[in-house]
């Protein structure tokens, strides 16, 4: 005979299965197995059995229960395997051995492991404890505070078994077996720092460096907004191993690293889709754009970047100045700086922290070429510096990234990326932050990082003084956060993405602007065929077209699209255009899961001040999305300076376009979302606030 917890309750005998009866039937035995061979009280039993105030005949249900499960385990023969269930006054007393339930096995095996002295052993011990469970633990006993506890503890130990099982298959060299255990219990424990720090620790070691470090900022960014923490030592130091580790040369041990360290495998990304995706490829954890690459115009990406220069750091042209002076300013050789191998011994490993290149990329091939012309200037013998800007959901991340990619080759000194956070959930990065993982990934030892911004920004500058080195700043939300990030050397280049124009690096920094536009009707139709397939859109070309529409020609948008149509296989498309042409349903149909273009505006809206949230609330209102400055006075009630300086703000946060000298438009989809949140708070006196990228 065998009890079962860990999963649904039951009681087996040989082959069968005994018939337990209703919930709280099984909810008795649970309790008792729970505390085996130990006199559980009545009372206790009452109290978790019912949540509220139980009734007057409690405890005659009670000891009905517990009669009907006497005559149930007797009726299988318990009296042979030593199962006794006693009444001792107003308690009862479930005796058995205790190996009879699996619980007590699972611990057994689990307290056995010893995954770091003895992994070859431990592996098929805690395999074997794992087996044991056929679901989520207690299933089918009441929903109670008391069983909700039980079953929250059981599941920790499972997940420390989990945790267990990674570290003895990675003290076993087996990286990729570590990884696929880990993930699907990170993804469904996503808080979990001890879990994450796992993966992240197998992930790099099989050579995907941007996924581990992928993994640490969406965890990052989870831990500040459910719990308001930062994250603690164990996720924090698996952060550092793995950028010190990557500047050292470390990585994936038994088989060769890809060369550019970023590899197009989903297996554990969780990236979703985001306001970052040109023609798709959201912005997960670390920013990171989709999963595998597809040819732009005639160059196709292979997802990896070019192979850096071997037995240095940098091209063949001298570099001496800050490798050469060898100090930072303590007497001691610079971090990263020596190309002798002295200080952190960085020669020969460049760091490569871009995400992955965005899936299923296509065209831009405009945006594409003015990033090279602007990047690839060596005429003004400055660093060149170049701004992608444009409203959520049209492509940024993906259009710099898929850049960075194809022309990793032309900065063999390595690529630094970084999501400034500026349009995310929380508080957006702070230049001390974001320079201190720079720095780490430099080859700098950790207590020499400078603690203020300032000095880890002249420690930055001088490190990259003679490299060539590639910046990908991620999300900016203004001038002032990325000015101290910006590298001074003349073969270093920097590309910034944000939502708001940035004029102030324009007219500080000769920042050369390179806008994105919304996809025409054949660009947005080829994305759904690259989603979809082309037969499916070939079927209905008008349906793509207007779903092109409807989905204002964002790729965010139409990738919500697509994923709606993809759940949906018998769907045509003109049946969800159809759907989108519901008003009211058109942002909720445009998300998937935690993403969406109601999300994307949100964050965008949250930027705002109160007074311009009010005047995007009024434009909203506008019969057809066109108007003047004169008409947003009236709609808004304010007076004709106030609302230029208004339009004007909204202007350069993407979410108004001049189209002309005071010809104004608002797109659809702002037009909605505005309209949804004016509807859900009447007058809001704030910006907004939720969640979205």
């Amino acid at each position: 005979m065998e009890f079962s917890l860990l999963g649904p309750i039951s009681v087996t005998t040989g082959s069968a299965e005994l018939s337990l009866g209703p919930a709280k039937r099984r909810s008795v035995l649970a309790l008792l197995l729970l505390q085996p061979n130990t006199t559980v009280p009545l009372e206790q039993l009452i109290d978790s059995l019912w949540e509220d105030e139980p009734p007057e005949h409690a405890r005659t249900v009670v000891q009905g229960h517990v009669s009907r499960l006497r005559a149930t385990l007797a009726e299988g023969g318990a009296e042979a395997y030593g199962i006794e269930l006693a009444t001792h006054g107003s308690a009862y007393l479930l005796r058995l051995p205790e190996e009879l339930i699996d619980a007590h096995r699972f611990g057994e095996l689990v307290a056995l492991a010893r995954p770091e002295a003895a992994p070859a052993d431990a592996v098929p011990l805690l395999r074997e404890a794992l087996g044991l469970w056929r679901g989520p633990a207690l299933t089918g006993t009441v929903t109670s505070p008391p069983f909700a506890a039980a079953a929250h503890a059981l599941e920790e130990r499972r997940l420390t078994a989990v945790e267990a099982l990674g570290r003895a298959h990675g003290a076993l060299g087996e990286h990729e077996q570590a990884a696929a255990i880990l993930y699907s219990a990170a993804v469904n424990h996503p808080l979990r720092e001890g879990l994450i720090a796992g993966l992240m620790r197998a992930l790099f070691h099989t050579g995907r460096q941007s996924d581990a470090l992928e993994w640490f900022h969406r965890t990052r960014r989870l831990l500040n907004e459910e719990l308001g923490v930062d994250p603690g030592e164990r996720l924090r130091g698996a952060y550092e191993d793995i950028l010190r580790a990557e500047a050292a040369g470390g990585g994936r041990t038994g088989a060769a690293r890809p060369a550019g360290g970023a590899r197009g495998t989903g297996g554990a990304s969780g990236g979703s889709p985001s306001g970052g995706a040109s023609s798709g490829g959201g912005r997960s954890g670390a920013s990171g754009e989709g999963r595998s690459a597809t040819g732009s115009g005639a160059r196709p990406v292979d997802g990896t970047a070019q192979a850096p220069v071997q037995g240095s750091a940098g091209s063949d042209e001298a570099r001496g100045d800050a490798g050469a002076a060898g100090t930072d300013g303590t007497g001691q050789g610079t971090p990263g700086g020596s190309r002798g191998g002295s200080g952190s011994g960085r020669a020969g490993a460049p760091p490569r922290l871009l995400p992955r290149p965005p899936a299923r990329f296509l065209g831009r091939e405009d945006q594409l070429a003015g990033l090279t012309d602007v990047l690839t200037d060596g005429t003004t013998g400055e660093s060149p510096l170049a701004v992608v800007a444009g409203p959520a959901g049209v492509g940024k991340t993906a259009c710099a990234v898929q850049w960075a990619h194809l022309y990793a080759g032309s900065f063999p000194d390595g690529q630094l990326f970084a999501d400034l956070r500026g349009f995310g959930e929380g508080d957006e990065a702070p230049p001390a932050e974001i320079l201190g993982d720079f720095l780490l990934a430099l080859g700098t030892p950790p207590e020499r990082v400078p603690s203020s911004a300032q000095a880890a920004s002249a420690l930055f500058r001088s490190l990259v003084a003679e490299r060539r080195l590639l910046v990908v700043l991620d999300n900016a939300r203004s001038s002032a956060q990325v000015r101290p990030l910006l590298p001074g050397g003349p073969h270093c280049a920097t590309v910034v993405t944000s939502r708001s124009r940035l004029d102030g690096l324009v007219a500080t920094d000769c920042a050369r602007p390179v806008g994105i536009q919304t996809l025409g009707h054949e660009e947005g139709a080829a994305l759904l065929g690259a989603m979809l397939g082309p037969d499916r859109v070939a079927e209905d070309p008008a349906a793509a077209r207007e779903l092109v529409d409807l989905c204002d020609g964002l790729p965010l948008a139409l990738r919500a699209a697509a994923a709606q149509l993809t759940a949906r296989p018998r769907w045509r498309l003109a049946r969800l255009a159809a759907a989108l042409r519901d008003e009211r349903r058109r942002l909720a149909l445009l998300s998937a899961e935690d993403t969406g273009i109601a999300a994307a505006l949100r964050m965008s809206v949250a930027r705002l001040s109160a007074d311009d949230a009010r005047l995007l609330s009024a434009l909203a209102t506008s019969a057809d999305g066109h108007l003047n400055a004169s008409l947003a006075a009236a709609l808004a009630g304010y007076d004709p300076e106030r609302t230029q300086d208004g339009l004007d703000r909204l202007t350069e946060m993407h979410l108004v376009d001049e189209e002309a000298t005071d010809v104004y438009t608002i797109s659809t989809l702002t037009q909605l979302f505005a309209r949804d949140e004016r509807g859900e708070g009447g007058e809001s006196d704030t910006g907004g606030s939720g969640d979205g990228s």
